[in-house]
């Protein structure tokens, strides 16, 4: 494995990031955002039905995304994505939750009382809330939980990144953010199919390329302590396949 994709994913022994379902009775007023994760995969994906894509990014106070984060996003989304209306991406504050750990459920709720963009015409929406706390479990960074929604553990990123010895927080934020959107976008075997079978059965909806942004060691291996400034991990040639298969660029 490559010397710098090993630092990032030895970073993450005790965190990581995963998709989990929403089982909470309140669903979201725009029927489209309010389905099953990998169900939008060829939406996002092509510019058949939506020309344009936008990212409503909503943060807790002090847990703004880093504007590298933001910047890595955008260039990933647009490599990814045909979007010939173009791909824009919000940022604003809410409020905060007092630093109280979240179940999925719980951020679902926080998702109906503060989203505002909805897809709509020919485009595209989707949300990312940044928490001011941990995943109730203490062990996750980051996950997605329906079609067009992501939930990154704000605190927790911040807690272990950017400090001496730590991986910087813009790599670590876009490493996360970019894993759980490559659930939004169906990988793997979530909605976009394989081209050829690269799928982890044993840890879900993963890469089987110890390499690849999509392999479950982003989400599970790992120490803090780390000297040297890790890259953000990319896609291997059998996701970007299956991405392109199904509408993709």
């Amino acid at each position: 494995m490559n010397k710098y994709i090993t630092l990032l994913f030895c970073l993450l022994l005790a965190f990581g990031s995963c998709r989990k379902t929403a089982t909470n009775p309140e669903v979201l007023p725009n029927t489209y955002s309010d389905q099953a994760l990998g169900k939008s995969a060829n939406d996002l994906l092509s510019g058949s039905k939506y020309t344009s894509l936008n990212v409503q990014v909503q943060y807790m106070p002090g847990y703004s995304l880093d504007t590298g984060t933001i910047s890595a996003l955008s260039a990933y989304l647009n490599m990814l994505c045909n979007k010939p209306g173009g791909i824009s991406i919000t940022q604003a504050q809410i409020a905060g939750n007092g630093g109280d750990s979240l179940t999925v459920d719980q951020v679902a709720v926080l998702e109906v009382k503060n989203r505002t963009a909805y897809t709509s015409g020919t485009t595209l929406d989707v949300y990312i809330l940044v928490t001011d706390g941990y995943d109730t479990a203490g062990t996750v960074l980051g996950f997605a939980y329906r079609n067009t929604s992501i939930a990154l553990m704000g605190k927790a990123i911040f807690d272990h990144s950017g400090g001496f010895g730590e991986i910087g927080r813009a790599a670590l934020e876009s490493s996360v953010l970019e894993h759980e959107f490559g659930h939004l976008l169906g990988l793997v075997n979530l909605g976009t199919p394989m081209q050829v079978f690269h799928q982890d059965t044993a840890h879900g909806n993963h890469c089987n390329n110890a390499n690849c942004l999509m392999h479950y060691s982003i989400e599970t291996n790992g120490a803090f302590n780390i000297f040297h400034p890790a890259t953000i991990p990319v896609l291997d040639s059998n996701c970007r396949n299956d991405l392109h298969a199904n509408g993709g660029k």
